[in-house]
């Protein structure tokens, strides 16, 4: 299975967020559409991803206020990044490997879209179920031994 297979299902809604826009407004948008991450943009070029932990963090460091900062400021300037051709295998290795939970999806410099750690797993235990149901017909159907083959 390709991170194509998830976009597909997933669907291709983005949000973004320039580096220089006010970190509150991030925030909000955040919440407003129940999203745990934004891909931040400048000039058509992915430059960051800003995620709940680099919120969380920020506001650690700051004595919880945000004030007036600037997304630039907290987002992660070097994401981890797959193409839409990765195997899920992959990525998930990937994410592990960088405690990730969200990942620009990238073809050349054309932001494809964002796979989560969430949609990874609903990947990996919607194929499970599927390989299970077909192995459970098959053996449902299994010719009792001695019967004639068909």
């Amino acid at each position: 299975m390709k991170v194509s297979d998830i976009l597909r299902v997933k669907g291709n809604t983005l949000y973004t967020a320039g580096p220089d826009e006010p970190l509150a407004r991030a925030i909000e948008l955040m919440a407003e559409k129940d999203i745990g991450s934004l891909v931040v943009m400048e000039h058509g070029d992915l430059i960051g991803m800003l995620t709940f932990r680099e919120v969380i963090l920020c506001l650690v460091k700051n004595g919880g206020a945000v004030g007036g900062m600037l997304v630039r400021t907290a987002m992660d300037d070097h994401p981890l990044t797959c193409t839409s051709e990765t195997e899920l295998d992959e990525v998930r290795r990937m994410m592990l490997d960088r405690h990730a939970r969200y990942m620009p999806v990238m073809n050349q410099r054309m932001l494809m879209g964002v796979i989560s750690f969430y949609d990874v797993a609903k990947a990996v235990v919607d194929s499970q179920n599927f390989e299970n149901r077909m192995l459970k017909a098959y053996i449902r159907d299994w010719p009792e031994e001695g019967a004639p083959a068909a």
